[in-house]
């Protein structure tokens, strides 16, 4: 004699369940930064407030933007900036230093990662972005 079952119970297979939203794992940011380039940024930091040029306890964020121009369409810039607007900006953390990117450049940037290079034939902060299809000769700039 089979059993039946009532139409408003349902029977959900252990390994699904648990798979709501609220499960869900963290997304990955859409930009991440080493932390050999957070280190630089810092270092930079500290020698402008050894310096002078910002106030001790003055707050810096590293910007990401992109901008149009170059010979392939896009480059990719970075400063550092005193200026966060949570209505335009998108602001992460990464290895002690606060990152801020405007929505606009956000689109552009999924998956990059701003890295710093110390080496005999490359010095200097990179930008590598997945997203990119081609790059001028000179590497510094780009068409999506």
């Amino acid at each position: 004699m089979a059993t039946a079952i009532a139409p408003e119970t349902q029977v959900v297979a252990p390994e699904t369940q648990g798979l709501g939203l609220k499960d869900a794992p963290p997304a990955a940011p859409p930009i991440s930064v080493t932390e050999k380039a957070a280190s630089e940024v810092k270092r930079h930091i500290a020698d402008m407030q050894a310096s002078g040029q910002i106030e001790a306890g003055g707050k810096l964020y590293l910007r990401v933007r992109v901008q149009g121009g170059g010979c392939s369409g896009f480059q990719n810039k970075l400063d550092l900036d005193a200026k966060y607007d949570e209505k335009t900006d998108h602001k992460l953390e990464f290895h002690g230093i606060e990152v801020v990117v405007d929505k606009r450049s956000m689109l552009y940037l999924s998956g990059a990662v701003v890295d710093f290079h110390d080496d005999l034939n490359k010095r200097g902060f990179t930008i590598s972005n997945p997203s990119a299809k081609s790059t001028c000769g000179c590497g510094s700039s780009y068409s999506m």
